[in-house]
């Protein structure tokens, strides 16, 4: 009997226990849900909005319906007009272009002097990390007066090469960032049983680490990409009408009245330009998440 009598006290408090125990997890998982939502709400919200506004008919650009009213096309039609001064389709061929070359640029350079700061030990390395991460601290419009005396006088405005070699130095610090914390983790055995096997230290690079990095290279390139395309400040002096990427081409939208801005034309161009980059990243996030988080947990 006493037995049983200390089993049953025993037992009794335990269901309490459990039930406070299963409320926190609902708490804090509907708290995640919650913050979530928010952080959902708060990014998406200008985008959505962009996209209601392109829909829309001219006359009605700013009614505050949160959904599409009076919906028309006419506006993805305008945004290609040449008519009236714009020109978007070839702007974006050349931030295709411009994107395309700084990425290749940035990962080609990125890629080796990464290698080297992670993996090689050489005087003034801590040096050259610390350069490196301070070259992206400088703003560009600190740069904008003597990049713009110097492709004066070199004969650059108006060129691609005047666009793609300074996005290169803004891009390349966080492409050497990125491939170098993931360098650092990956395992040395690996590079060390290559150069036993007879390779040299630039074919245990090529053939072992290369391949490995394939995902944080990967995520590095979208990142590299979409930062050249949003540059504006740069393109906005140093390009011409023939090499302006969409970021100069869409601040400089006009319409049938000059003395008011085409705000649905604008929010069309705005659309066609960020849908691309949003289902890029949406298609390959998978392997956005896994570059960005494969260096940094040890093994």
């Amino acid at each position: 009997m006493s037995i049983e009598l200390t089993k049953d006290v025993v037992a009794e408090p335990k269901k309490p226990i459990r039930q406070s125990v299963s409320w926190t997890k609902r708490l804090t998982s509907g708290r995640v849900y919650v913050g979530a939502l928010i952080v959902l709400v708060w990014g998406l919200g200008p985008f959505y909005w962009m996209v209601v506004t392109a829909l829309r008919d001219p006359a009605y650009t700013f009614d505050n319906t949160p959904w599409p009213t009076h919906v028309t096309l006419e506006n993805f039609r305008n945004a290609f007009d040449t008519s009236r001064g714009n020109n978007f389709g070839r702007a974006l061929v050349n931030s295709v272009i411009i994107g395309s070359a700084t990425t290749a640029a940035a990962l080609i350079l990125g890629v080796m002097a990464a290698y080297a700061l992670a993996r090689l030990t050489f005087k003034g390395k801590y040096l050259v990390s610390g350069l490196v991460l301070s070259a992206s601290m400088f703003p560009a419009v600190v740069l904008v007066t003597p990049l713009f005396q110097l492709f004066t006088n070199i004969g650059w405005i108006g060129q691609y090469q005047a666009m793609i070699i300074p996005n290169i130095s803004f891009v390349l610090p966080m492409t050497v960032y990125i491939l170098a914390s993931f360098f650092a983790e990956l395992p040395w055995e690996l590079e060390e049983a290559a150069r036993i096997d007879g390779a040299s230290r630039f074919q245990a690079f090529r053939l072992i680490m290369l391949p490995l990095a394939a995902p944080a290279v990967f995520t590095t390139a979208i990142l590299a990409f979409i930062a050249a395309v949003n540059e504006y400040l740069l393109a906005s002096l140093l390009s011409s009408d023939k090499t302006e990427p969409v970021t100069k081409a869409i601040a400089r939208f006009s319409g049938n009245d000059p003395l008011v801005p085409p705000y649905t034309a604008i929010m069309a161009a705005g659309t066609i330009v960020t849908i691309p980059l949003v289902i890029m990243v949406l298609l390959f996030q998978r392997r956005i998440i896994s570059g960005l988080t494969a260096g940094g947990v040890k093994s």
